[in-house]
Order: structure tokens, then sequence, then C-alpha cells
């Protein structure tokens, strides 16, 4: 009995000896420690984004700065399709060219490889702060110009005399500008019938053409954004042939030689050939040698030797020239000349070099002494019209007697035509 009395009240003390305890940890700790609440953050943009220009083909970046991101993600939209592209370091787009990348939680830039003209347009950078906070950039492509096929013109091929337009049609953005020349470096003439190096417009316009507007012109097209490009256009004229005969008499010493030239124009490139007075044509090889060289892009030069001459090759010649859309000749008369016309001009040479020898003192004697300052070169001024005059006194004469007496007769050009 006094054994369970012990036992009751060792447990009544056990329970005191814990609430004790108890009270006196309540004494030492009586307020209760709290974690402070997350600061709340405001993110903003440090910088507006930065407008772009490339070329097409070339890699394209925005960048949009934030700060005080915090907790908070940044995205980049297309705005004109209201794309999602990126949120964060994650590419959304199914495009392979979009990419992103930061620095330090705070840069955010979308890389745009290898641009096409359609990647022109705005695009936004995006905070999803409520409510939202975004800011836009422009994304410019430029293209270089490209001359397209359809409605350029290519070659050409007209009559003389008929109206041409010559068209060149560019694409590129900015719009290209259109700028003609000539490949030769010689101006173009304008229906006023002034004269430049150059003249823009898509059109150019050669009303009446001639054989001088031949040749091939260039369409250059260029808007800025190298390189600029060009076509070449060839303009061919056509037209029948012309004779040009500068020298319509000529003079000749029997058993020497003497050249016939004519000029020709012909476009297509004409057949010259040169005839006798009856229609025969010059055969050439032996005593006959003859040659066309080109002076020109349609014009040649025809000439005809004849070395020696005899009585049988004097007369009148004939140069032909024949494309297919004509043909023209011109007439050159070959007149002998006597020897002694040959004599009387080396003659009248030799008293003419005699009348220059006159020394000053001569002319002092014959003229005074008011001549002493002309000189022999003021003399043979004065000689020299006269002895021309003379001579052709004396050849007009002889050709109307039928024979010609002197070198050579020129009349003016000849110019023949016939389609």
């Amino acid at each position: 009995m006094q054994a369970t009395s012990s036992l009751r009240c060792f447990h009544t003390c056990a329970i005191k000896v814990v609430l004790l305890l108890i009270l006196m940890s309540q004494h030492c700790n009586p307020q209760r420690v709290e974690v402070p609440a997350e600061v709340i953050v405001d993110p903003k943009f440090s910088s507006p984004i930065v407008n772009m220009t490339a070329p097409v083909g070339r890699d394209a970046f925005l960048t949009c700065v934030v700060q005080d991101l915090g907790p908070y993600k940044v995205a980049w939209l297309r705005v004109d399709t209201q794309t999602i592209l990126t949120i964060q370091n994650h590419v959304i787009t199914k495009n392979q060219r979009i990419g992103i990348a930061n620095s330090e939680h705070k840069t955010w830039t979308m890389r745009i490889k290898d641009i096409k003209e359609s990647d022109k347009g705005w695009y936004m950078c995006q905070i999803n702060t409520d409510p939202m906070k975004s800011q836009m950039g422009y994304l410019d492509v430029v293209v270089p110009p490209d001359i397209l096929d359809y409605p350029t013109s290519t070659d050409m091929v007209v009559r003389e005399g008929s109206n041409v337009t010559l068209k060149c049609a560019a694409t590129g953005s900015p719009e290209p500008t259109i700028t003609w020349r000539r490949e030769s470096g010689v101006p173009i003439e304008l229906a006023s019938g002034e004269e430049v190096l150059s003249i823009e417009g898509t059109d150019l316009i050669i009303p009446n053409v001639r054989r001088h507007h031949m040749g091939a012109y260039l369409c250059i097209a260029s808007n800025g954004v190298p390189p600029s490009v060009s076509k070449r256009i060839t303009l061919v004229v056509h037209f029948p042939p012309m004779i040009t005969v500068q020298n319509q008499l000529i003079g000749a010493v029997e058993g020497k030689g003497v050249t016939l030239e004519c000029e020709s124009e012909a476009y297509p490139k004409s057949i010259n050939y040169w005839t006798r007075e009856r229609g025969e044509i010059v055969p050439p090889g032996g005593k006959y040698s003859a040659n066309v060289t080109e002076i020109g892009g349609y014009r040649n030069s025809m000439r005809l030797h004849i070395n020696p001459l005899t009585q049988a090759e004097f007369g009148a010649y004939r140069c032909v020239a024949k494309n297919s859309l004509g043909d023209t000749d011109g007439t050159i008369k070959l007149y002998r000349i006597p020897p002694n016309a040959v004599n009387y001009v080396e003659n009248f040479e030799a008293r003419h070099k005699a009348d220059l020898s006159l020394s000053a003192e001569s002319i002092d004697s014959m003229y005074g002494s008011s001549a002493s300052g002309m000189r022999r070169q003021d003399l043979g001024g004065l000689l020299l019209p006269v002895a021309v005059a003379m001579l052709l006194l004396l050849t007009t004469a002889m050709a109307m007697a039928g024979e010609l007496r002197g070198s050579q007769m020129t009349l003016p050009p000849q110019r023949v035509t016939r389609v």
C-alpha cells in the first residue's frame, strides 16, 4: 500500500516538471518569427527598339532591352500576323530562320537569318505584366534591282524612217530608276533634236529613226542597293544602199596607174563591185585591183586601182552597191591627160619657184624701197592664188575642147540612192 502511494507521488512530480519546462520555454520565446514577403518589381524598357534595314539574303537583328524583369517573361511577336515567335529563350514559331539570345536577363535579341522580302514589317517585344507592356521595331528589307525579261525589249530590227520605242522594266525595293545610255558613248538624239548622254524613264522613244541611231543601247536599273544591273539592247536599222562619189572626173596619164574611189552606205551590208559604162563587170586580177574597206558600221570605201593604163581603160566606170532592199551606183569618168600637159605643169612649177627666189634687193629695184619689207613668203602668197586660177582656166578650156589638161578636175560630191 505504501509502495503504491510512492509511485503516484513520482508521476505527479514528473508532470509538474514537464509543465514547468514548457512554461519556461514560452517565457524565453514570447514572439513568433515570420519570413518577410517577396519584394514586388515593376519591369520597364530601357530604350526603344532600333529600326533596321538590311538587304535580302543577309541576317537581321532586333534588340529589346528590359530593366527589372523579375519573374516576368519577354516575348517577340510579328505584328501583322499576331504570330508569337519567341518566349524567353524558347523559339515558338516553326520558322527555322528565327533565333533568340539574351544577355544578363536584360537584353533580348531576335535574329532572322537569310532574310526575305516577306520578312519586312513591324515586330513587337512584349512583357507579360498586367496590363501588358510592349514596344515595336521595324525591319525594312531592301532588294537590289533586277531587270525583267518581259516587257523589256529585245534586239530590234526596223526600217529607216519608222518610229521606235525601247522598253525596260525592273523590280527591286526601293523601286529602281531606269537610265538609258548608248554603249559607244555617242549622245542620244531626242525628238526635239537635242543630244544628251543619258535619259531617264522606262521608255526610250526614237521617232523617224535614222541610220545613225543604229547601235547598242544600255538599259541601267539602280535603286541605291548594289549592284546596279543593265541590259544591252541592239537596234538595227535597215536601209537601201547609197553611193557617194567625191571625184566624178579624174585625169590620168596613159601608161601609169590610177585609183578610182566611191563610198557606200547600206544595211544589211551590200555587195559591192565595179562595171564599165556598158554594164560589163570589171574582172579582178591582172591590171585591175579592187578592194572594199569598212570605215564604219554601215559605211564602206570602194577602190579600183588600174595599172598600167592603156587607151582602152579610159572612159566611164560605175561603182555598184546592192542589198536586199535595193541597189544604186555612182559614175566616175576617167580622162586621158596628154604628156605635153604634164610637161606644162612641171615647167610652171619650176617658173613659180624661180619667181619666189627673188632677193629683197631685186624687189627693191623693181618696186622701190616701199617693198623692202616684203618677204619672199609674202610674195609667194600673192603668186599662188594667181597660179591656181590660171590652171583652173586652162583645164576648163581643155575639157570643153575634148581633152582634160591638168592633174585632176573635181566636181562636187555625188550622192546617189536608188531603191
